[in-house]
C-alpha cells in the first residue's frame, strides 16, 4: 500500500492551509487504497537553502536536511497544499522542494490549491519544479477560491463540488504512486 504525504506547504502565521490541509486528510483518511500522513514544513523549521552542495548530489550535512530528507523519502507520492501567492507558490514551499532532490524521484503528486483565482498559478510553478525532480503530476487537482470556498476570505468552507474533486486527485495520486513503485525498485 503506497504512502502518501499531504504537504502543508505555508508557514504563514493565520494559515488558511491548515484547515485544507486536514480537510485533504482527513477525506483522505475514509480510503483504505493508501496511507496518509500530513506534513507540515513549518514543523521542519528549514531556513533559507545553507546545504553546500547541490541537493542533486545527495550530500546533505544539516540536521535540519537529514530530518527533512528522511521524511520524504518514505513517502511514495504527494498532495501538495499549496497557497498562491504573487502568482505563484509561497516561498517557503518551494525552499523546501528545494532542499532535496532524490527523495522526490520517481513518485507522483497532486495539488490542492487556494487564493484568488483558486491557486491555478501556484500549481503551474510546481508542475514544472516537480518535472524538474522527476516527479509525475496528476492532471487532477483542487483549486479552492477565496471568494467562494472561504467565509470572510478565512474561514474554510469548501463547497459541494470540491469533494468530488479531491476523491478523483486522490485517486490519481494513489494510480500514479502505484504505477511508479516499479520504476523506483530498478
Amino acid at each position: 500500500m503506497p504512502k502518501i504525504a499531504i504537504i502543508l506547504g505555508s508557514t504563514r502565521p493565520g494559515r488558511n492551509g491548515e484547515a485544507v490541509a486536514h480537510w485533504v486528510l482527513d477525506r483522505a483518511k475514509q480510503r483504505s487504497d493508501a496511507e496518509f500522513e500530513l506534513v507540515d514544513i513549518a514543523e521542519f523549521q528549514l531556513p533559507h537553502l545553507d546545504e553546500a552542495y547541490p541537493p542533486a548530489m545527495g550530500q546533505y550535512t544539516q540536521p535540519h536536511t537529514l530530518a527533512w530528507a528522511e521524511k520524504i523519502a518514505s513517502f511514495d507520492g504527494f498532495v501538495f497544499v499549496t497557497p498562491e501567492y504573487n502568482h505563484s507558490t509561497s516561498g517557503a514551499l518551494k525552499n523546501a522542494i528545494d532542499f532535496l532532490f532524490a527523495e522526490w524521484n520517481n513518485k507522483a503528486a497532486g495539488f490542492v490549491s487556494y487564493g484568488a483565482v483558486g491557486g491555478a498559478r501556484a500549481v503551474e510553478h510546481l508542475r514544472l519544479v516537480m518535472a524538474e525532480l522527476k516527479v509525475a503530476t496528476v492532471r487532477a487537482q483542487v483549486t479552492l477560491a477565496l471568494a467562494t470556498d472561504f467565509e470572510n476570505y478565512s474561514k474554510f468552507t469548501p463547497l459541494p463540488h470540491q469533494e468530488p474533486a479531491l476523491d478523483t486527485t486522490l485517486d490519481e495520486v494513489v494510480s500514479w504512486s502505484n504505477a511508479l513503485a516499479t520504476v523506483r525498485w530498478l
